[in-house]
């Protein structure tokens, strides 16, 4: 991953133990630690939101799609097909695509008005 030799690495430990001190330099590599751990729960639980959120969006569609189309009676007369059916699909997948926007949309909006946004917040 960072390519980083033995060589490097006893280096970067001989450095590391000069500027901490061998006293605290447990308690430093104890912090950082912790600090990856914690990165990596924060990432998992962003990945699982986002998974979660094109989950609810693809089974709708996906059943749309597998629906059985009917067969075409005339291939050039555009007049054969209902369009009261092609309505209903429409209408269906404008639906599903207005639910999860009012779900996502809804969800960030309760968050930023009770103050605890899972969104980190791009502050400088």
């Amino acid at each position: 991953m960072f390519n980083i030799g033995p060589w490097e690495l006893a280096l970067i430990l001989v450095v590391a133990l000069i500027v901490v001190g061998p006293g605290k330099l447990p308690d430093v590599a104890k912090a950082i630690g912790k600090g990856i751990n914690e990165f990596k729960k924060v990432t998992t639980g962003y990945k699982r939101e986002l998974q979660d959120a094109m989950d609810t969006v693809q089974e709708p569609v996906k059943q749309l799609i597998d629906e059985p189309v009917p067969e075409k009676k005339e291939e050039n007369n555009p007049s054969q097909t209902d369009p009261v059916k092609t309505e209903k699909k429409t209408d269906q997948l404008l639906a599903t695509a207005d639910n999860f926007e009012a779900d996502i949309l809804g969800n960030k909006q309760e968050d930023t008005n009770d103050g605890t946004s899972s969104i980190p917040s791009q502050d400088k």
